[in-house]
């Protein structure tokens, strides 16, 4: 065998031996998903969904959000996580621009140091909808089996506490100027009146009538 030939064979396995076999083609799988299986979602476990919570944006107050996976197959690789109000404002939850990894289940969310760190788009007092969706998968997204829905079922409440102010400095109640106006108006009084000697003079009846059986 020439020297040429056998430099040719060497080549052609070398060649051989660097191809990937059918076996070490891939070591990435898609996961199982069952023809039967459901959409996949989240519960929100925190806060309660049974009554709207309230929340006061002032320092040292945050909101914990918690959830539950369910039915999800498939992990998203990332969540988003925001708030939408009724004002049509759109806010990041969460101390990652509303972005957190896609296993988590909870996410705390610092009012007084959003309200800080973004004086052009600030909180306002009013009611929001908390969004939760996993990668990319946003609100009208068709549902998928074994794949995360978005969430858009929990509502929330934020409002601003105000500022005190001393009663030299010209504080009133008007709850309590209204209730001692409408106490000392004529018909009112009137009213009270009647309704003593209306009740004083059952009472003197009732009285009489018992000494006279006695």
């Amino acid at each position: 065998m020439s020297q040429q030939t056998q430099t040719q064979q060497t080549q052609q396995t070398q060649q051989t031996d660097s191809q990937p076999t059918a076996s070490s083609s891939s070591s990435f799988s898609l996961p199982f998903i069952p023809q039967t299986a459901a959409a996949g979602g989240i519960t929100i476990t925190q806060p309660p969904q049974t009554a709207t919570s309230y929340y006061k944006i002032a320092p040292s107050q945050t909101i914990t959000f918690a959830w539950n996976f369910t039915d999800v197959i498939v992990t998203p690789t990332s969540l988003t996580v925001s708030a939408v109000g009724a004002n049509g404002n759109t806010y990041p939850v969460g101390p990652t621009d509303g972005i957190i990894p896609g296993d988590a289940t909870s996410v705390l969310w610092d009012l007084y140091a959003y309200q800080t760190n973004n004086p052009n788009k600030p909180l306002s007092p009013t009611s929001y909808t908390l969004n939760v969706w996993g990668d990319n998968r946003g609100p009208g997204a068709a549902r998928r089996a074994g794949y995360m829905s978005p969430n858009t079922g929990l509502q929330f409440a934020l409002y601003s506490p105000l500022p005190y102010t001393p009663i030299a400095s010209g504080w009133t109640c008007a709850a309590c100027s209204g209730a001692m106006s409408y106490a000392s108006h004529p018909a009112f009084v009137s009213l009270v009146v009647t309704f003593f000697i209306v009740f004083f003079s059952g009472f003197h009846l009732l009285r009489n009538a018992a000494r006279t059986r006695d």
